[in-house]
């Protein structure tokens, strides 16, 4: 999976922020925290769900299932703005 190239980010802050380029897809901004921040950079190249995990695992502190529930949760969000190509 890979966010839409319709779909970009930019730094805000201490926030990242996306927007699409297409409001067709989506109107509105999305603001990240780092966590969100981290995945979206893992979801600019192609990558699996147990790769973002296992990146996740790496850099921060927390139990692989919850990562997994969490990274899983916010890839839902992701697909049902329609930001991915799954």
């Amino acid at each position: 999976m890979k966010l839409k190239k319709e779909f970009i980010t930019y730094d805000m802050d201490d926030k990242q922020v996306m927007v699409s380029t297409d409001t067709k897809l989506f109107s509105g901004m999305l603001r990240f925290n780092a966590t969100g921040a981290y995945i979206i950079e893992c979801l600019k190249t192609e990558t699996t769900k147990e790769e973002i995990v296992e990146k996740m695992m790496e850099k921060f502190d927390g139990d692989k299932e919850m990562i997994s529930r969490d990274v899983q949760n916010f890839i839902d969000q992701l697909v049902s703005i329609g930001a991915l190509n799954v």
